[in-house]
């Protein structure tokens, strides 16, 4: 064997192993994996290379704020979409609202009192130069509205528009979050929509982008919806009050129902300025997204307001993972559009090894579902292993190129 070969042989070996032992773990019958499981990969990477490139795999990635110290730095920004091109990655998905601010020069947040506050080390418009990037290596870009309705208390937006905010039936307008304390933008307001709206059209109309993409923070908590606005619109609508129990089922498919004729909106702003543009979502699972955010993303994809789906499964633990990839509603929706799981990569205080991560994609992409990762530093930055090695164990999980960019067509 050539020297050259063994190192990839080695890593081949190693992620074989990993494969197994994630298997054992699981309780899978061992009689099923017989055959060595590489085998089984190789093949399908075969059958994804002969695909056109709309049937691709997504493999993406999110920069987040996380990533703001990349994102400023142009010529880092470029070094990231170098690497993410050669290790064969096909789509990038940049933060562009955020804690209520635009990651780009918006006239739409200008005029609601919101300063423009992210601008890149040399000045430049970072959202630009990222999906400028991005596609002079072959990648997608599709900017990610990260919080939504979501805004901090404190925010600009949210002190400049109290008028916009939802509630409690208590009154509370405060809700914990991963981001903190946040208050939620009202998304039955008019005045929400269209700001929501000129966001997308003002992305849409100015930037190159492949689409937009709105994840589990475009819905609403469920015990939420009791300012006067909501409430009274409820009232002339049904003709009954207002549930005192935020579950009350007709309560819930109402609120519901709203959010799904909001996204029907974003979707038609979307599409009369690009008609081709991607609208994706990324919520949570749908026993969640529905339960506890309104988000019926079920009754999305079956109305065709969505172009793709990435299912947010952040799990720490195996078993709950395969179990939340199995759902009948992920595979139902892979019979219509493209799917992919978003994977943890890990956090800055709690880093994901690489072994957990290689077991999740082996999972993912043995049922046919595409993936993406949160987020890009932690891929192989903020990590435990060296950069190098994480690196070649991408490479490995991504051994033959899954080009998207056939998508792309300008509007």
């Amino acid at each position: 064997m050539p020297p050259q070969l063994k190192p990839k042989l080695i890593r081949r070996i190693l992620l074989f192993w990993t494969a197994l032992l994630a298997v054992v773990m699981l309780g899978r019958p061992a009689i099923a994996f017989l055959s060595p499981p590489m085998q089984a990969w190789e093949a399908g990477v075969q059958k994804i290379a002969q695909m056109p490139q709309s049937s691709q795999p997504i493999r993406g990635v999110w920069l987040t704020t996380n990533d703001i110290p990349v994102l400023r730095d142009s010529s880092r920004v470029q070094s990231a979409m170098t690497e993410l091109s050669q290790l064969n990655f096909n789509t990038v998905y940049p933060v562009v609202w955020n804690s209520g601010y635009a990651l780009y020069p918006s006239a739409i947040a200008q005029r609601a009192g919101i300063p423009y506050i992210h601008q890149g080390a040399a000045g430049q418009d970072i959202l630009a130069d990222v999906i400028d990037q991005a596609h002079r290596q072959g990648l997608l870009a599709i900017p990610w509205f990260e919080f939504g309705f979501m805004a901090p208390p404190s925010s600009e937006l949210a002190v400049a528009h109290p008028d916009w905010l939802t509630q409690r039936r208590d009154g509370s307008q405060t809700s914990g979050s991963a981001a903190g304390e946040v208050v939620w933008l009202n998304p039955f307001k008019p005045e929400v929509q269209q700001f929501i709206n000129g966001l997308v059209a003002e992305i849409a109309s100015r930037y190159d982008i492949d689409g937009i993409q709105f994840d589990d923070h475009t819905a609403l908590p469920v015990d939420f919806g009791y300012d006067p606005y909501t409430v009274a619109q409820y009232q002339k609508e049904t003709k009954r009050s207002v549930p005192s129990n935020p579950r009350d089922p007709a309560w819930m498919r109402w609120r519901a129902d709203k959010i799904t004729d909001f996204v029907g909106q974003l979707n038609r702003t979307l599409k009369q300025q690009r008609p081709q543009a991607i609208l994706s979502v990324s919520p949570n699972p749908y026993e969640t997204a529905y339960n506890s955010f309104l988000q019926d993303w079920v009754g999305w994809i079956n109305r065709g307001l969505v172009d793709e789906l990435l299912v947010q499964v952040y799990r720490w633990d195996m078993n709950s993972f395969t179990t939340q990839i199995l759902r009948p509603e992920i595979q139902t929706a892979q019979t219509k559009i493209p799917v992919a799981i978003a994977i943890l990569t890990g956090l800055r205080n709690r880093p994901m090894p690489m072994s957990m991560i290689q077991s999740k994609v082996l999972q993912s992409t043995g049922q046919g579902l595409g993936v993406a990762f949160f987020y890009y530093e932690s891929l192989w930055y903020d990590a435990p292993e060296p950069v190098a090695e994480r690196q070649a164990l991408f490479r490995d999980l991504f051994g033959v190129p899954a080009s998207r960019f056939s998508l792309r067509r300008q509007a």
